[in-house]
């Protein structure tokens, strides 16, 4: 018996009790038991508890002397960290589970939710990209995000940095989902703690893994497939050619989701990805109107338009004095947010949100040593 992860085609019925549920979270909380040998189980046993009962004879059978299923103390615990969370355990053919997710393959036969479950009967759009964003993909994810949210349309991203948190921040006020790679009740990455709090309270936050859990990397492609899964599209705004957002990109295309991508320059890395997938096929996007027009028109609505940079717009914070590492941290950002193409330099000072004072005085350095061009017009770019 081996740890699967794709599902039967044929999904079980939703548990109709409070025991049938903490036996479904019991079963798939077992040793060696993936989607596919949960959903397979169930069909074969008719139901979690029995199927919780032959475990250990089917492990037997799989030469796995000495089996045991999970402890009831272990979902216990993970029910009792929920109560405090205020998490709600979504099975898969339950009234709230997401629609569009319970049609790919292997769907999430469980998972958690903080927040407003209306969101999942809308429609929705993945946005992801670049933890490492340059300026000008932030300002991509915030205004497309923006712009989808005031018209109708729910936005799914990871909760990372960069790309992630722009289009989450974007679309606070016009619905915004989160999946996690990690627990629901986890925070991650730690930076991202206030937003996590706002999407907690004001959108939604979602995961398949247990209470508790602190991703690693092998939670993050399966997080990827659910982040697809949920969307009618996925537009892609930065990635490189290796990188996590290819993967949801596939996962995409696996599951017969619409994929977009944003061009970008040629010498940019961080563009590579988007590139490599236009040239492949993928629609090539400019503004929100190239993602809707993709899409079935029942699929679109309208609402009231809402203004994507307001977080631009707030004043900087009061000046304070800099260490020699925040002084070089600062550098590594300014870089990071660079890229061949020119950004204007008090765009990129309210995207670092730092005093002008301080940023001033680091793009002179950065230019003396060469890392940076500054050209006509106060514009700036990476110097290659």
């Amino acid at each position: 018996m081996t740890e699967e992860t794709t599902s039967s085609t044929h999904p079980p019925l939703p548990p109709t009790t409070e025991d049938d549920r903490y036996s479904w979270l019991r079963l798939l909380r077992s040793r060696r038991v993936g989607i596919t040998t949960f959903y397979r189980l169930l069909a074969e046993h008719g139901s979690a508890q029995n199927a919780l009962a032959a475990l250990p004879e089917v492990a037997r059978a799989a030469g796995i002397e000495g089996y045991e299923i999970c402890p009831a103390g272990v979902i216990d615990a993970e029910l009792k960290a929920a109560k405090a969370a205020k998490a709600r355990l979504l099975c898969l053919g339950d009234g709230a589970y997401p629609r569009t997710l319970a049609e790919i393959e292997d769907a999430p036969p469980l998972l958690w939710a903080i927040g407003d479950l209306s969101f999942l009967s809308k429609p929705m759009i993945a946005m992801v990209g670049s933890r490492n964003a340059s300026s000008l993909g932030v300002r991509m994810a915030r205004a497309l995000a923006g712009e989808l949210g005031g018209k109708g349309h729910v936005i799914v991203s990871g909760l990372a940095r960069g790309v992630d948190a722009a289009a989450h921040l974007a679309s606070l006020e016009t619905g915004t989902v989160a999946v996690l790679a990690g627990g629901v009740d986890v925070t991650y990455p730690t930076e991202n703690a206030a937003l996590t709090a706002d999407i907690a309270a004001r959108g939604l936050l979602l995961s398949e893994q247990p209470m508790g859990l602190t991703p690693t990397a092998r939670h993050f492609p399966r997080r990827n497939r659910i982040i697809s899964g949920l969307a009618q599209a996925v537009v892609v705004v930065e990635a490189a050619i290796k990188s996590g957002s290819l993967i949801t990109a596939r996962d995409a295309l696996d599951q017969g989701r619409e994929v977009l991508a944003v061009p970008g320059h040629p010498f940019d890395a961080r563009a590579a990805g988007c590139n490599l997938l236009i040239r492949d096929g993928a629609t090539l996007v400019r503004s929100a109107n190239d993602i809707i027009a993709t899409l079935p028109q029942s699929a679109t609505r309208t609402a009231t338009p809402v203004q994507p940079d307001l977080l631009a717009d707030l004043p900087p914070p009061p000046p304070e004095t800099r260490s020699l590492r925040e002084t070089a941290a600062l550098h590594q950002r300014i870089l990071d947010r660079l890229g061949p193409s020119p950004v204007a330099e008090d765009q990129l000072i309210r995207d670092l949100a730092v005093p002008a004072g301080h940023v001033g005085p680091v793009l002179v350095d950065l230019e003396l040593d060469g890392k940076i061009r500054r050209q006509s017009g106060g514009l700036l770019s990476l110097n290659h």
